[in-house]
């Protein structure tokens, strides 16, 4: 059993969601050996039906308490931009793909994600490039995150967005 674990977070990213269940994304899942996805889907009003990924196993939920487990069970994660997010991720210590959402305005989400990509602690794309990350993707090129104290990822937030 190989797992994905999907998270928009308290967000809503319906885009997101109806491109992880598309059957070019679903392919790419299955082709790189998924059976499994876990999609946590916020609260968007997308919230597919458990037969509609053929060839996947599909677990769908809005929220709950902690979804460390969640991740701690994943082999990758797939997860919008949200620093909080992200931060989770990589303490969980798994590759994560984060897609961006291209559509918000003054995305600080971006300069998050390409910082994090050019350190190698993950890899970004939009809902247009996901599919073709999925079957693109190195996972074996990722360095762990090393957890720090909170001022240090703090740095790292504002080196991001550009604040330093």
């Amino acid at each position: 059993m190989k797992t994905v674990f999907v998270t928009v977070g308290t967000t809503s990213f319906d885009d997101l969601i109806d491109t992880v269940i598309s059957d070019e994304s679903v392919k790419a899942l299955i082709q790189r050996g998924f059976t499994d996805v876990n999609l946590q889907v916020g609260r968007g009003s997308v919230v597919p039906d458990p037969e509609s990924c053929p060839g996947l196993k599909l677990q769908v939920f809005r929220f709950k308490d902690s979804i460390a487990e969640d991740m701690r069970h994943s082999d990758l994660i797939i997860s919008h931009a949200g620093a909080g997010s992200c931060l989770e991720a990589l303490g969980a210590n798994k590759p994560l793909l984060v897609v961006v959402n291209d559509k918000l305005m003054d995305n600080h989400q971006l300069e998050l994600a390409r910082q994090l990509q050019a350190d190698s602690h993950l890899i970004y794309c939009t809902c247009s490039t996901l599919p073709q990350t999925l079957r693109e993707m190195d996972l074996t090129a990722l360095r762990p995150f090393a957890p720090g104290e909170p001022q240090n990822f703090a740095k790292f937030l504002d080196k991001a967005v550009g604040l330093v």
